[in-house]
Order: C-alpha cells, then sequence, then structure tokens
C-alpha cells in the first residue's frame, strides 16, 4: 500500500505502448463490490481465493501492465504464477514514505484495524522478505513518478538483455 503501483504503473503502460490493469478494479468488476466491502462481507481469505482467479485469467491474455494488490504476491499460488508468466518488479519503499502517502486515506481495509504505521510496519516485516523475490526491485522514494518510472524502465530493459535467447520472460 502506498508504494506507487498504480501511479507508476499507468506511467509504465503509457511508456511501453501497453494497456494498464490494476487487479483490485477488476476484482470489483467481477464481485459486483469495492474492495473493501467484499473484506467486509467475506473476509480476507475469500478477497484472497477470488484475487487469485483473477490474476490468472489476466496473465493469460495478451501483454499488459498488471498492478496487483500488496497482499497478491504473498499467495504462494499466486506468486507462483507470476514468476512463470510475468516479470515481476517490487517498488520498494520505506516506512515513512509509505505512511505519508497512505496516511489521510481511508479506502485501505487493512489499515482500519489499528494504528496505520504500526501496521505498516508489521506487513513490511512480514512482507519485504518475499516481495524480494520478484525478478526486479526498484525503490519507490519521494521523487517524482516519472523518474521512479524511468528507473523502471531502466531495470526492465538490463533485465531482457540479460535473459539468453529463447528464454521465458
Amino acid at each position: 500500500m502506498g508504494a506507487g503501483k498504480t501511479a507508476i504503473g499507468k506511467r509504465l503502460a503509457a511508456r511501453l505502448g501497453l494497456p494498464f490493469v490494476d487487479a483490485d478494479e477488476e476484482i470489483e468488476r467481477a464481485a459486483g463490490c469495492t474492495v473493501t466491502e467484499f473484506f467486509e462481507r467475506y473476509g480476507e481469505a475469500e478477497f484472497r481465493a477470488g484475487e487469485r482467479r483473477v490474476i490468472a485469467r489476466l496473465v493469460e491474455g495478451p501483454p499488459r501492465i498488471l498492478s496487483t494488490g500488496g497482499g497478491a504476491y504473498m499467495d504462494t499460488e499466486t506468486r507462483e504464477l507470476l514468476r512463470r508468466k510475468a516479470i515481476t518488479v517490487w517498488l520498494r519503499a520505506d516506512l515513512d514514505v509509505l505512511y505519508d502517502r497512505v496516511k489521510r486515506r481511508s479506502h485501505r481495509p487493512l489499515l482500519r484495524e489499528g494504528d496505520p504505521r504500526d501496521i505498516l510496519a508489521r506487513l513490511m516485516t512480514q512482507r519485504y522478505p518475499v516481495y524480494a523475490e520478484a525478478d526486479l526491485v526498484v525503490d519507490s522514494t519521494a521523487q517524482p513518478a516519472d523518474v521512479t518510472t524511468e528507473q523502471v524502465v531502466d531495470a526492465l530493459r538490463r533485465y531482457l538483455t540479460a535473459q539468453p535467447i529463447g528464454a521465458p520472460a
């Protein structure tokens, strides 16, 4: 939450001439309610199951920039699917950056369960070791989104250049 997945993802899609898809928006469309409402009605486990199905459908389609929710990559099946079918990018941000970006927003279901800064710190401790398995890691700082987008483009270029011919990307 707050790493810049949507802001950077939209810019990256425009830069690469690809469509941008937000997995949360696709989940909302499929469920007929918001992510927050889904969490309230069915809980996180059911949300993650639906998220897994939606992401599986999306990665089978044509190339695109896909922004997944922060918990999606924590799901072993989803992570393995993304590892096989996509190039994954972790937009790594420190606690101060994340907190500054989310502190005034109320649409984050996981942040409603206590002090948002403490929750973010706990999530970082749990998730960052798993996020580090991503193909690419780009730091998301307080710099302009366009600068971070260019860093992602550069990281993708280096990654793709290093891949042997015929290797899955």
